[in-house]
């Protein structure tokens, strides 16, 4: 029968304290990998009008006018309603791809958002 040393039992305790610690690390490293993006909907316009995100970001639209307008997928994919002045909508992008929007009531206000 083989006798652990103290030295191999302390690095072997050392080990088994580390492990919760990296995988709780990992686990926040990938939830802090997605980020959220602003769109401002100011004097009539999607600020900025182009934007490019990771797949699992979000884009939050807040409306600064004082008349309401939503962002509007062209393919209908999602909408954020009509938000008033103050309000927001988030919408969250999980895979890869293109959207053209617009705002509903004000179609001369387009946007698109690029998903890598």
């Amino acid at each position: 029968m083989t006798h652990m040393t103290r030295r191999a039992a302390l690095r072997l305790a050392m080990s088994a304290a580390a492990l919760p610690l990296l995988a709780t690390t990992a686990r926040a490293a990938s939830h802090a990998a997605h980020e959220t993006h602003t769109v401002t909907i100011q004097n009539m316009a999607f600020s900025p009008a182009n934007l490019a995100i990771k797949a699992g970001d979000s884009v939050t639209f807040v409306n600064m006018d004082n008349v309401r307008h939503s962002a509007t997928d062209l393919n209908k994919a999602w909408d954020t309603g009509l938000l008033a002045k103050g309000q927001s909508a988030t919408i969250t992008f999980n895979g890869a791809g293109s959207f053209n929007y617009r705002c509903t009531p004000h179609g001369n206000m387009r946007g698109s958002i690029t998903i890598s």
